[in-house]
């Protein structure tokens, strides 16, 4: 798997000060992207142990609250069977900072058998994650005061309590209670 970027002090993909990874290769390829040279698998470099220690420091300070993985597209397959060891390591590392993970694919097409997300992976994945982004990106959905999130189809999951119930369920921030 390859990486295009590393964020160390990401205010946007997420709650609190967060270390964000943007993978590479994406086959979604929404119109009115922002970053279409992540769809290319090959674009930026390798997400070798190198890199994965750089992000585990950089999540080190206390006041980091959680890792976001975006790209490009974190539930492609290819990508899916890098994240889930570096992901468990996170977990390992980090047990009370939080994971989103941001994807143009849905909830229910990733969890659909059959379906290109759906792989040996995603179920593993979905389970260390605390929030999925989830939905193409649209154009004509587009709302720039959206918070985490680009056009308004796309939903802020709330993944613990949506695979407990066997269905989509939003997060409600805790500022919104």
């Amino acid at each position: 798997m390859n990486y295009c970027g590393i964020k160390d002090c990401d205010i946007a993909d997420g709650p609190g000060v967060r270390v964000s990874l943007f993978v590479s290769g994406c086959r979604n390829r929404c119109p009115g992207c922002f970053q279409k040279e992540t769809w290319d698998f090959s674009y930026g470099r390798a997400f070798d142990r190198e890199a994965q220690e750089k992000v585990f420091s950089l999540l080190a300070p206390s006041y980091i609250r959680g890792l976001t993985v975006l790209g490009g597209e974190p539930m492609e397959p290819e990508n899916q069977r890098d994240l889930l060891p570096f992901l468990r390591e996170y977990r390992e590392r980090f047990p009370s900072k939080d994971l989103w993970i941001y994807s143009g694919c849905t909830l229910e097409e990733i969890l659909t058998p059959g379906a290109r997300p759906n792989t040996e992976y995603a179920c593993a994945i979905l389970s260390l994650a605390d929030i999925l982004v989830d939905g193409p990106f649209v154009q004509s959905e587009r709302d720039p005061i959206l918070r985490f999130r680009g056009s308004r189809n796309q939903r802020i999951l709330d993944l613990p309590l949506s695979l407990r119930e066997g269905r989509a369920l939003r997060w409600v921030h805790e500022n919104d209670r």
